[in-house]
């Protein structure tokens, strides 16, 4: 049984994963058919890192959105839920903007995405370790 506070967290992340396992899903896709001749091999497996990571991720904001009901924590759900967004925008983002482009750079903020995912998983375990 859901609670008035876990409503607008519960619909939030349910739309924010829908919304990213469709974008995987398309991008995934577009990397099988529009790029495998464009990008070498190395690049090809970097975009498909970022589709694989962007997926995951995209079911853990379901995971969060089903679980904001039952963890007593409201505000570790919702950093939990933020925190694996930040991470699929910075990493699988970089990864495809690196691929496609080859900016060298963009390297550098890969980790900061596969940071605020480990983050954004530890949060979620806070948030369950405490619930009774």
């Amino acid at each position: 049984m859901t609670n008035d506070h876990s409503r607008p967290l519960m619909r939030t992340f349910l739309l924010a994963g829908t919304v990213n396992a469709l974008l995987a899903v398309a991008l995934g896709a577009f990397g099988a058919h529009g790029l495998k001749d464009r990008l070498d091999e190395e690049m090809l497996d970097v975009y498909k890192t970022g589709v694989q990571y962007h997926m995951y991720h995209a079911l853990g904001l379901l995971a969060v959105a089903l679980v904001a009901d039952k963890l007593r924590s409201a505000s570790a759900v919702k950093w939990a839920g933020r925190l694996l967004l930040a991470g699929i925008v910075l990493f699988s983002g970089s990864l495809y903007v690196l691929a496609l482009t080859d900016l060298k750079w963009l390297g550098a903020i890969t980790p900061l995405g596969g940071v605020a995912f480990l983050a954004g998983w530890a949060t979620l375990a806070v948030a369950a370790y405490k619930l009774r």
